[in-house]
């Protein structure tokens, strides 16, 4: 009698144990789920915190067509969402450059398509790839530059529309929140339908899809700016780069034009590529 008596007071000490332990364990979780939910939170806050900071840049695409933004970066910077994508027309992307210095390129692709099995762009191609990473494009193409500065002792960014090699598809830079002396620059023009016959790029099917630069059409040295030709006082404006100039004033159109059309922006938040503005 006294044996059952303590064997039951076993199992009910055992059993209150339990208890007290599954208790324990249930009221433990119920605290760890808020604290890891919100260490989590505060993962995300840190880190939309160190975003909020950070210039992006950002890719629209206001054309009637889908556009394949391809970026280049300068010799010693990193390729940029791996140099290139699709955008489908009325649609954007976003993205971050390195948080000190990025320098490179953006410009636009048109008429890209699958066939046999091959990638190919009418205009900017970039050997034929989706993701040029690092590539140049194929000219004639309009061109944004940058060379980018955030953060530190020294947050000025730069930027400009190039048509030095030529025109495919209108493109303006717009910086957001920066100060200083900001503007919208580029070619909001589309200079397909009124690019002189000598400069003048068709498809197979006989449609104007880009406007060649002088250089381009007639490959001299004076219009290259090459050779004797290449330095501020032997190159200069031709007929051909007038052409681009009188429609888009604010773009760069021939090799030493103008250093004033890079732009200095102090602290933008934002530095937006549209094509077709």
């Amino acid at each position: 009698m006294h044996s059952s008596i303590h064997i039951y007071t076993s199992q009910s000490h055992v059993h209150l144990q339990a208890t007290q332990y599954q208790k324990h364990k249930y009221t433990m979780a119920k605290t760890s789920l808020p604290l890891a939910a919100s260490f989590l939170l505060l993962l995300i806050s840190s880190a939309a915190a160190a975003d909020a900071g950070r210039l992006f840049l950002t890719v629209v695409n206001h054309c009637p067509f889908t556009v394949w933004p391809a970026i280049q970066p300068n010799a010693g910077h990193p390729v940029l969402e791996k140099g290139g994508f699709a955008l489908p027309t009325n649609t954007h992307r976003s993205f971050f450059p390195p948080s000190t210095h990025w320098s490179g390129r953006i410009w636009g692709r048109t008429g890209c398509s699958h066939y046999n099995g091959k990638f190919s762009c009418v205009t900017g191609d970039c050997g034929h790839r989706l993701e040029c990473n690092g590539l140049g494009g194929a000219t004639p193409a309009s061109l944004a530059q940058f060379d980018l500065h955030h953060g530190g002792h020294q947050d000025l960014s730069s930027y400009g529309v190039s048509l030095v090699d030529g025109f495919n598809v209108p493109m303006t830079v717009t910086p957001h929140e920066g100060r200083g002396v900001c503007p919208v620059v580029g070619c909001r023009e589309d200079l397909l339908k009124t690019c002189p016959a000598h400069l003048q790029l068709r498809s197979h099917g006989g449609h104007v899809v880009a406007c060649k630069s002088g250089c381009e059409a007639f490959r001299t040295d004076e219009l290259c700016c090459r050779n004797h030709y290449n330095s501020p006082q032997t190159c200069r404006a031709s007929s051909h780069s007038l052409f681009f100039k009188h429609a888009c004033p604010s773009t760069m159109t021939f090799a030493h034009d103008s250093p004033s059309l890079m732009h200095d922006c102090s602290s933008p938040r934002e530095l937006k590529v549209i094509f077709c503005h």
